[in-house]
């Protein structure tokens, strides 16, 4: 893994810079990812078949972004589908769990949103672009889960995945670098930034880098035991979280962070004594690492970020909303579920009633409203079943260090960016996996009689 690790690292840089210069490489880069691992799925060993399905998934997720800022993808939503297309074939060769049935029902309630929607949307509307753009998230939510639940994988292994998710997140990182090499002229306040994320939604793409934050934090503590290893992952950790925090989007950041403390605070006090006073160590290295990094994130921005995460203007008055309109958002979607609270609105329904009353298109940050107002009381018991499943789950099943953490990035993630991308049902269903730890050899001394 040692000498892996780094090539891997090296060649995802590569694939950035090529991925920036050449106009015809993102399509190319697209379709080679997708061949390699369908074959992957197919051709891996049966005892394999579930690494490599939620490595091929990872990856799709990790490079969701990156395909759609490039332009790279089959269409706007491909890799959500392809993420839903690779755990079908998990299934097929893995079969589910008899105890994932709650997803099965979550899967089934999604329905009726979709006869609401052919009855209310207007004939201007494409009913299946719409229904297809706000469902892809839940139904890939739905199947991940299917897929995952109680799903037998090693620490080793499950770490390989989030490894996966990560590497496409160097090649976006290296994309950013690419196209804003001066950075002076590009921060003009505290709004979030389109030139510091690629030219692409600030929101998506701090969440996709608030994830390789994750990763590489989590390897620094979990697999740096080579000096090598534990410089990349802190220089990687550093250099993803600035250019997460000078997209000016708050929410992926301070998801990434609240991520890393829910991993650290399990993992310590799972730990012996000697690898809490490791962990110590390297926790103070993060630390000093995240002032350093913060410290040149506000000189490159001449103290706007400071102001950003202050919740204040570029001329230091203080905002009178902090969720930057996201809460007139909520509200009006509970106005939905309050004049229709049997079946909602219907998928999409929302958009078009704001459309209506308002003449523009404003989409949702927030997955808990729409659900409610989509789909009504169905919505009630879509989002009982998410919250209390892997919680039950988690009663008899505690082997998981990374579980608070995933639950966490679901339900921050739909609360501020809803689930325009794969990462928050995908990394949901990660936290319903049996993790199991390799048994360390016993010795047993021989008597000679």
């Amino acid at each position: 893994m040692s000498l892996n690790y780094p090539l891997k690292i090296i060649f995802h840089i590569v694939l950035g810079i090529l991925l920036y210069s050449l106009d015809f490489f993102p399509r190319i880069f697209f379709l080679v990812v997708i061949l390699y691992f369908f074959v992957g799925v197919i051709s891996a060993p049966q005892k394999e078949k579930t690494t490599i399905v939620l490595k091929a998934s990872a990856y799709m997720v990790g490079a969701e972004v990156l395909f759609r800022m490039t332009s790279a993808g089959i269409f706007y939503e491909s890799s959500k589908y392809f993420v839903i297309i690779f755990m079908l074939l998990g299934m097929f060769y893995n079969g589910i769990s008899n105890k994932a049935y709650p997803y099965i029902i979550f899967l089934f309630l999604l329905a009726p949103s979709i006869v609401v929607a052919s009855i209310n949307i207007g004939l201007d509307s494409n009913l299946r672009t719409n229904t297809a753009f706000v469902l892809s998230g839940p139904v890939s939510l739905g199947i991940a889960s299917l897929y995952c639940f109680d799903k037998k994988i090693s620490l080793k292994q499950l770490v390989n995945v989030l490894f996966f998710l990560a590497l496409p997140i160097v090649s976006l990182t290296t994309y950013l670098f690419l196209y804003t090499i001066s950075l002076e002229e590009i921060f003009k306040g505290t709004q979030s930034n389109f030139a510091a994320s690629g030219g692409f939604g600030p929101n998506q793409v701090a969440t996709i880098l608030g994830l390789g934050m994750f990763v590489f934090c989590v390897n620094f503590f979990l697999y740096s035991k080579v000096l090598l290893l534990r410089v990349i992952n802190i220089v990687l950790f550093g250099v993803i979280s600035y250019r997460g925090i000078i997209t000016f989007s708050r929410g992926g950041v301070i998801t990434a962070i609240l991520m890393i403390f829910a991993f650290l605070a399990v993992f310590y006090f799972k730990s012996s004594v000697r690898n809490k006073r490791v962990i110590g160590v390297s926790f103070i290295a993060v630390l000093l690492a995240s002032v350093v990094i913060w410290v040149v994130s506000s000189n490159q921005t001449s103290g706007l970020i400071d102001k950003r995460y202050s919740n204040q203007d570029k001329r230091g008055r203080l905002k009178e909303d902090v969720s930057a309109g996201r809460v007139d958002i909520f509200l009006g979607e509970l106005d939905g579920f309050i004049s229709e609270p049997f079946l909602g609105v219907g998928a999409s329904g929302m958009k078009e009633l704001r459309l209506i009353r308002s003449g523009e298109v404003v989409a949702t940050h927030n997955e808990l409203s729409r659900m409610l107002s989509e789909h009504g009381i169905l919505g009630i018991f879509m989002l009982l079943i998410l919250i209390f499943t892997p919680l039950t789950y988690r009663v008899n099943n505690k082997r998981n260090y990374f579980f608070y953490a995933f639950l966490l990035f679901w339900f921050a993630t739909i609360n501020h960016s809803a689930m325009r991308i794969a990462a928050p049902g995908f990394i949901y269903a990660l936290a319903l996996l049996n993790v199991t730890y390799e048994k360390r050899p016993v010795h047993r001394k021989r008597f000679i009689q």
